[in-house]
């Protein structure tokens, strides 16, 4: 608890030192955000989030490439304005709206499709510097080598998920590379009443455009029919057979990929009020039942 105090107290004095403020301020910490802390800004032109960050080499999270992203999507008229920024700081614009919830991105399914495809369009023209990909196998495996080095509680189970691994990737539909959000809770959506925005772009970067689907319908918790309908809004097309497939296989490599990030968050992260080993269970156990639906229905790769 005092460490946590003292971490608020730094954070605090921090943001009062910030150049950017009109008159006398008012400092309250956000709720949400597990690799990161974000907190509620007021002064005289209104709310600003102050987002603290680090780089994560373990989590291939570089905050340069954040903000380099963060910057794009506001040209890109997708994101909140970047209004200042120093090393493990960056200030945006805060939004009055509402932050999506599981019901919420269901019940906005085509809306949500539009502007995932949006972003996926859009930011090829934006983003500048060396690309950066993000294909979910590899950081299945790069995850498997970051938790054998660590001597990792779940190191007797990474054969297994890599072999898991394999097996998704196999089914996957060839489909244009495009730039992902690649984590897409709802949490990052956001709904002002008239249009949706997008924030927090921490692992953004070119990849497939199923892993933003897949990952979108598992963190929303989609039934079958939910995730056929963003297949659909998505695509311009009822979705054949083979892609439904490869979304449900994503889904559960969406899945994988996020247990093993909290394992290696176990090691590697110690955010104040986070159970990663808890959040670990959770992400397997979800990961079970979604294997257990996709063998159901399209069976075992040879």
């Amino acid at each position: 608890m005092a460490e946590a105090r003292e971490t608020t107290t730094a954070h605090s004095e921090k943001i009062g030192a910030l150049p950017i403020w009109k008159g006398s301020i008012s400092i309250k910490p956000m709720v949400g955000g597990i690799s990161n802390e974000s907190w509620l800004v007021t002064d005289d032109r209104g709310g600003h989030v102050v987002r603290f960050g680090t780089d994560y080499p373990f989590h291939h999270v570089m905050r340069d490439r954040e903000l380099m992203t963060a910057c794009a999507a506001e040209e890109a008229a997708l994101a909140p304005a970047v209004e200042h920024a120093e090393p493990g700081v960056m200030v945006c614009r805060y939004l009055n709206a509402k932050t999506y919830a599981e019901a919420d991105v269901r019940a906005n399914i085509e809306r949500v499709a539009r502007i995932v495809r949006a972003f996926h369009r859009k930011m090829p023209h934006h983003v500048s510097g060396p690309g950066f990909m993000f294909w979910p196998f590899h950081v299945i495996r790069d995850y498997a080598r970051t938790l054998a080095k660590g001597e990792s509680r779940m190191r007797e189970h990474l054969p297994a998920y890599l072999a898991l691994a394999d097996e998704l990737e196999t089914v996957q539909e060839p489909l244009p590379i495009v730039f992902g959000h690649n984590d897409l809770l709802p949490a990052n959506l956001l709904d002002d009443g008239e249009r949706l925005w997008l924030i927090d772009f921490e692992y953004a970067g070119f990849s497939t455009p199923m892993f933003d689907l897949a990952g979108l319908s598992s963190n929303a918790s989609f039934s079958d029919e939910e995730s056929e309908a963003l297949l659909g809004y998505y695509f311009d097309r009822t979705p054949e057979r083979s892609l439904r497939c490869s979304m449900a296989a994503m889904q559960c490599a969406s899945l994988l990929r996020e247990a093993m990030w909290s394992m290696v968050s176990e090691l590697y992260l110690d955010a104040p009020g986070t159970d990663y080993v808890a959040y670990t269970h959770e992400n397997l156990t979800r990961l079970e039942t979604a294997l257990d639906t996709f063998y159901s229905q399209y069976g075992r790769t040879p």
